[in-house]
């Protein structure tokens, strides 16, 4: 019995979706390990800046409207703050 045209792409059109599928997988999981990294990295820029979980909120909330951390980070005693562009 004689394969046809149509049944070989038939054929050839499954094994690319099956690629496609396995592909779209992978992507998914790169998208994922992505996003855990930019996390990762945002934990420790924050857990590094001497912030009270307090003042993280009004902190992000300042920087949304376009503030700099040199306007909107209070010189406590003993905290270390932020450097900016105008310290060096």
């Amino acid at each position: 019995m004689a394969t046809t045209k149509s049944a070989k792409i038939e054929a050839e059109i499954e094994k690319v979706k099956g690629k496609i599928a396995e592909q779209q997988a992978r992507l998914k999981e790169l998208e994922q390990r992505r996003t855990e990294a930019e996390n990762s990295e945002i934990v420790d820029i924050v857990r590094g800046m001497s912030i009270s979980l307090d003042e993280l909120p009004v902190l992000l909330q300042k920087l949304r409207g376009g503030e700099t951390l040199g306007q909107i980070v209070p010189k406590s005693e003993g905290a270390v703050t932020p450097k900016t562009e105008d310290d060096e």
